[in-house]
């Protein structure tokens, strides 16, 4: 998966990339088929904004949470993107529907 992290008035840190990096593995573990990731963090005065848009196959999924903290709005992004990409998952590996019996009237 690539991971491409930018921040708007707001300096990426190690600490922060790799936050980030950990919370995406949990996505991952559970979606194996993740093209691409694009995170974007801001901070706007008191909102900390954290962003995230998925690339998978035939599909882009997107996130995005607000909060006071910004380790809690990515805490918060990666549940809410985790509940979709297991929901797209489910979607996608669904049985194929079965033909419908015939009742023989004899």
């Amino acid at each position: 998966m690539n991971l491409s992290l930018s921040g708007h008035h707001l300096e990426i840190t190690p600490a922060l990339r790799s936050y980030v990096e950990d919370k995406l593995a949990r996505v991952k573990r559970h979606f194996d088929h993740v093209i691409d990731a694009h995170v974007v963090l801001s901070v706007d005065k008191l909102r900390q904004k954290a962003e995230v848009t998925l690339h998978v196959r035939g599909k882009d999924i997107h996130c995005t949470c607000e909060e006071q903290d910004l380790y809690a709005a990515i805490d918060l992004v990666t549940d809410k993107l985790d509940r979709q990409v297991l929901k797209y998952k489910a979607k996608r590996s669904g049985k194929p529907h079965e033909a419908p019996k015939r009742a023989d009237n004899d």
